[in-house]
C-alpha cells in the first residue's frame, strides 16, 4: 500500500508540474458539527459518586458501574456481595473482619503483640478479599472490562495486565516496585546509621571518638534521606503507572492496527459540480481525478 501511495503522489506531482492543476474539496467534512448534542448547554459536571445511585444499585433498582460499586464497597463493607447477590458470603466477610479486629484488641490488651498483629492482618486480608471477590463476580457485557482491569491493578499490582493477557509487562512493574522497595530499606538503614552518628557527634554530654566527623555524618544523613524519599516516589510511580497501563490498554484491546486501517481510493470526477467547494480558481470546471483517503 505504501508503494501505491508513493506512485500516486509522484504522478500527481508530475501532472501539476507539466500543466496547471486546480483542487477542490468536498464540503461535508468541513461542515460536520462535532458538538451538536442537545445537552451541551446543560451542566457539564458529572456526579462521580452519589449515595442515591449507590444504594439504588445495592437495592437492585438500577445497574451500577464497577467504579461506583468499588468506591462504595470500600466504606460499606459487603455491599459488593449484596449487589452481586452473593448473600452467603456476607457471614464470611463480617465474621472474618469482626473476629480479626476483636482478636487483635483482645491480644493487645493481654500483652501479646504477635498474636494481635496476626489477628489484625487476618481482618485486613478478609477486607481485601471482599473487594477482590466483588470485582471478580461483577458481571459486565464488555470483555475485557476496563473498570475491572483498573481495580485488579489497584488491589494486586500486575493483575490488570494479566487480566487482559499482557503477561510480559507484569515482571517489569513488579521488578520496578521490588527494586524501589529494596533501595528504600537500604537507604533507610544508612540514613538511620548516619543520623545516629551525627546525633552522637553533636551531643555535648557524651564523648564521641568515632572515625566519622559530624560534618560527614550530616552530609550522608541528608543524602540517604533524599535517596530514601526518591525510592518512595519511584515505588508510587511504578504502582500508579501499572494502574494507568491496565486501564488504557484494556480500552485499546480491540483496537485494529492492521494494513487495512487506511483506505485509498482513486476515481475520475467532474470538477466544478455544485456539490463541491473550490479551493482554487472556482470558475474553472472540467474533468479531473478524485483522490480519497479514509481512516
Amino acid at each position: 500500500m505504501k508503494r501505491t501511495l508513493l506512485i500516486i503522489m509522484v504522478l500527481l506531482g508530475v501532472g501539476c508540474y507539466l500543466h496547471p492543476a486546480y483542487a477542490q474539496f468536498k464540503q461535508d467534512p468541513f461542515q460536520q458539527q462535532y458538538n451538536d448534542d442537545d445537552t451541551s448547554d446543560s451542566d457539564s459536571t458529572d456526579v462521580m459518586w452519589s449515595f442515591k445511585e449507590f444504594f439504588g444499585g445495592v437495592a437492585h433498582k438500577q445497574n451500577l458501574k464497577i467504579g461506583s460499586l468499588f468506591a462504595g464497597s470500600t466504606v460499606f463493607i459487603g455491599a459488593g456481595q449484596i449487589y452481586n447477590k452473593d448473600y452467603w458470603k456476607l457471614p464470611i466477610v463480617y465474621g472474618g473482619i469482626g473476629g480479626g479486629l476483636a482478636g487483635g484488641f483482645y491480644y493487645r490488651n493481654h500483652n501479646n503483640p504477635r498474636a494481635s498483629t496476626l489477628c489484625f492482618a487476618a481482618a485486613g486480608l478478609t477486607y481485601w478479599a471482599s473487594l477482590m471477590d466483588m470485582t471478580v463476580s461483577y458481571q459486565s457485557a464488555r470483555k475485557p472490562h476496563p473498570g475491572k482491569a483498573t481495580i485488579y491493578s489497584i488491589l494486586m499490582p500486575g493483575m490488570g495486565q494479566a487480566y487482559i493477557g499482557d503477561w510480559w509487562r507484569v515482571p517489569i512493574y513488579w521488578g520496578g516496585m521490588l527494586g524501589s522497595a529494596h533501595y528504600y530499606f537500604l537507604n533507610r538503614t544508612n540514613y538511620e546509621r548516619f543520623r545516629r552518628i551525627y546525633k552522637e557527634a553533636t551531643d555535648t554530654e557524651t564523648t564521641y571518638t568515632g572515625p566519622i566527623s559530624a560534618e560527614t555524618a550530616l552530609y550522608y544523613r541528608n543524602l540517604y534521606r533524599r535517596y530514601r524519599d526518591y525510592s518512595v516516589l519511584a515505588f508510587a510511580a511504578f504502582y500508579l503507572l501499572q494502574v494507568i497501563d491496565a486501564n488504557v490498554f484494556t480500552y485499546m484491546h480491540d483496537f485494529s492496527i492492521d494494513d487495512d486501517l487506511v483506505q485509498v481510493s482513486l476515481a475520475p470526477s467532474i470538477v466544478g459540480s455544485d456539490a463541491n467547494a473550490f479551493a482554487y480558481n472556482p470558475s474553472t470546471s472540467g474533468i479531473g481525478v478524485r483522490f480519497g483517503i479514509s481512516f
